[in-house]
């Protein structure tokens, strides 16, 4: 059995924006039908039934139990339309594009969406596990007397509502504690981080600048850009920033080489191209490839290391070199995680004894590194990056290949003869996660012809 073409016809979200403020009060289902519906008129999809919707969230409530189907309902797709959730944390929503494309390519389907939100401003607060268990047993009871034995067994401290809490439960550390901790073996520096940071903000506000997001951000609320872009960033001001992941004088993490709690969905619709052809809608990349990996974080390896061990994996079934990509689209959680994984990637030691690799993976060229901004700059809704990142390098891919002369620089793309590859213009995708977790996929331009 021969698999099929699963291609990105494209996708769309709706501003990211820094949690408890625009977007406060707003249930995370909301967001996600935003997104949804925004596809949906963006590619004329209304009333389609569509071989399936995988989207997911982080931090969602229990009544959200069904959210992927309940917002396809809503999103104008005919009601015929199948839907279900998954999370992988931060990996989250491209977990659900390779899914839905490897559906495509055994033939299950023809079309899909794959997506993502999250909201940390409709958080779903909840009692102890005790009062869960009392309230239980309290419904079990057959007599108002054996109710009040249940109930009698609560305490005021178990009245008190808990937020979720973004911490390793076998560690005990979050994970801006467990990235500073990385930062510390692989000798980051803060100003490597602010660098990286900076250049982050640059490029998103030239991609604004240069209309690359016109047509991938749809207004929602009162917002119609990403609200966290700062063209005034300067290592200036980033060096008064306070160390916020650890006090000792070699803490290195700040809020602004961190990226901040955002709210946020996005969406990105594939198919196959008979598919995409028939209805008259753009092809804009090929999906190729996508890996997960995980790490011994507790005993072994840093918390944010998985992407790694992903990426490697996924080279070494492609037989590709991390050097054959014109596009690197590295999730910022934090820019010492971009930064470690660069620096394990150089590192013979690490990829002959960790990865099993003859020798080190190499550099990249940073310049090719998230052309038109990262997460730094543009926010990371956990569940919705993944989508964000797929439809931007879609987008690139697509403009290289119609760029015959066309050349990645500082966010942009340049003529330039020399650059013009014998092969599709490929990018990879790298996303650490929460649990020791990666995710990494790989995109390519499509045939021209």
């Amino acid at each position: 059995m021969s698999l099929r073409k699963a291609i990105l016809v494209g996708g769309v979200r709706i501003p990211f924006t820094k949690s408890l403020s625009s977007y406060l009060g707003i249930p995370v289902q909301t967001l996600m039908e935003a997104s949804l519906k925004a596809l949906v008129s963006k590619y004329s999809l209304q009333g389609e039934v569509l071989g399936e919707v995988v989207v997911g969230a982080v931090m969602k409530h229990s009544s959200d139990w069904n959210m992927a189907r309940e917002a396809t309902l809503s999103s104008g797709l005919h009601p015929s339309t199948s839907a279900f959730d998954v999370q992988q944390a931060c990996g989250t929503s491209l977990e659900a594009l390779i899914t839905v494309a490897n559906k495509i390519r055994l033939g299950q389907i023809d079309s899909g969406i794959a997506g993502g939100v999250d909201s940390n401003s409709d958080l779903p607060f909840v009692f102890s596990r005790k009062f869960n268990h009392v309230m239980v047993a309290a419904h079990r009871a057959k007599s108002f007397s054996e109710r009040a034995q249940q109930f009698l067994q609560l305490r005021p401290k178990d009245l008190l509502p808990q937020s979720p809490q973004i911490v390793e439960p076998r560690t005990g550390l979050t994970m801006g504690q467990s990235c500073e901790l990385m930062a510390q073996q692989w000798r980051v520096t803060r100003a490597e981080q602010d660098q990286l940071a900076v250049e982050s903000h640059q490029k998103a506000h030239r991609a604004y600048q240069e209309g690359f997001y016109q047509d991938l951000v749809v207004p929602f609320g009162k917002l119609n850009k990403d609200s966290l872009v700062r063209a005034d960033t300067t290592m200036e001001k980033l060096s008064t920033l306070k160390t916020v992941f650890g006090k000792s004088s070699e803490a290195t993490m700040t809020a602004g080489n961190s990226t901040a709690l955002t709210d946020g969905s996005a969406a990105v619709l594939l198919a196959t191209p008979e598919w995409a052809h028939a209805r008259g809608l753009p092809v804009l990349a090929e999906f190729v490839d996508g890996q997960t990996a995980a790490v011994d974080f507790v005993k072994e390896e840093g918390l944010l290391m998985a992407p790694a061990y992903a990426v490697h994996q996924l080279l070494e079934r492609q037989k590709l070199k991390l050097q054959d990509f014109d596009f690197y689209e590295i999730h910022e959680a934090f820019a010492a995680q971009v930064l470690c994984t660069l620096k394990a990637w150089e590192s013979n030691e690490f990829c002959q004894q960790r990865l099993k690799a003859p020798n080190a993976l190499g550099a990249i060229d940073r310049a090719k590194m998230n052309v038109f901004g990262g997460s730094l700059a543009l926010g990371h809704p956990f569940a919705a990056t993944g989508a964000r990142i797929a439809a931007t390098l879609a987008k690139a891919l697509k403009t290289a290949a119609l760029h015959k002369n066309g050349e990645v620089s500082n966010g942009g793309l340049r003529g330039t003869e020399s650059s013009v590859p014998a092969r599709p213009h490929r990018g990879l995708i790298s996303i650490c996660t929460a649990g020791g977790m990666g995710v990494a996929a790989i995109l390519q331009s499509p045939p021209t012809s």
